[in-house]
């Protein structure tokens, strides 16, 4: 399965992203700004989500508003 970022980059286990977007996070007042750097991601079973730490919490964030670090 090829995960892909925004601008088309394959994806890996460890690799670090940027967020392109700010993004709210559900159930939470927390905002996930622009140029935020998710380190050390972990795919998932879905093409369309990676899982990475940020904020102090593990979320699952959509690979369309990330690009590769």
């Amino acid at each position: 399965m090829d995960v892909k970022d925004s601008n088309g980059t394959l994806l890996a286990e460890g690799d670090s992203v940027t967020l392109i977007k700010d993004l709210k996070v559900k159930g939470s007042s927390l905002t996930l700004k622009r140029g935020t750097v998710v380190k050390n991601i972990r795919l998932t079973n879905s093409i369309a989500e990676i899982e990475g730490r940020t904020g102090g919490s593990t979320m699952v964030l959509k690979t369309e508003f990330l690009k590769k670090a």
